[in-house]
């Protein structure tokens, strides 16, 4: 079992890094907070969940433990994939999500995009007792942000969207529609705004 990978950020999209390490290059899942902690950086290290099936092998990375641990509860609710799980985790920071379950906040959680509202009743009935005991630390909660051109906010933000299975068009009208009202909007703050209208 992986716990974590550490060393060289080679590759970095908002769905996904490439860690290398050990002339070896880990293709890594993520989900837009992470991203938004890695931008810039030359160097990483990320706390790892492994998913294995028949047909794969798939790696998801965390910044830390507790946001690991916030991952593994969600997709042990019945019905939420680690897909879902990493669109939850893109739409909210971790400090976001635990005050979001632990007051019984539905309408935050139908506002993901693919959560009904028997989903979302079903996360807060499974993880309202576990949730408060995942520490999230002062650092979580405050979200870093950072900021692109325009035109490269909007192709991040496409690429991001792309990723997590929104078809091309909706997902335009909805970035240009964003990027309108806000220009100087960061990509992580566009997808979850995105996230929230497709």
């Amino acid at each position: 079992m992986i716990d974590y990978i550490k060393g060289e950020l080679t590759e970095l999209t908002p769905t996904n890094a490439v860690i290398e390490t050990g002339g070896v290059g880990y293709f890594i899942n993520i989900s837009l907070t992470t991203y938004g902690e890695l931008h810039g950086k030359n160097e990483a290290k990320l706390y790892i969940h492994e998913a294995i099936r028949e047909d794969a092998y798939v790696l998801y990375g965390f910044m830390n433990k507790s946001e690991r641990e916030l991952f593994l509860l969600l997709i042990s609710v019945s019905g939420i994939g680690a897909n879902t799980a990493r669109v939850i985790m893109s739409s909210y920071t971790a400090y976001e999500l635990q005050q979001i379950i632990a007051t019984d906040n539905v309408m935050a959680l139908k506002a993901i995009k693919g959560i009904g509202a028997k989903t979302a009743e079903r996360i807060l009935v499974d993880l309202r007792d576990k949730i408060l005991k995942v520490g999230v630390s002062d650092d979580e909660k405050s979200s870093s942000t950072f900021t692109f051109a325009s035109n490269t906010t909007r192709e991040e933000t496409l690429a991001a969207l792309t990723m997590l299975g929104f078809a091309a068009g909706p997902s335009q009208k909805a970035v240009d529609k964003i990027l309108k009202e806000e220009p100087d909007i960061t990509v992580e703050q566009a997808v979850k705004k995105a996230l929230k209208m497709l």
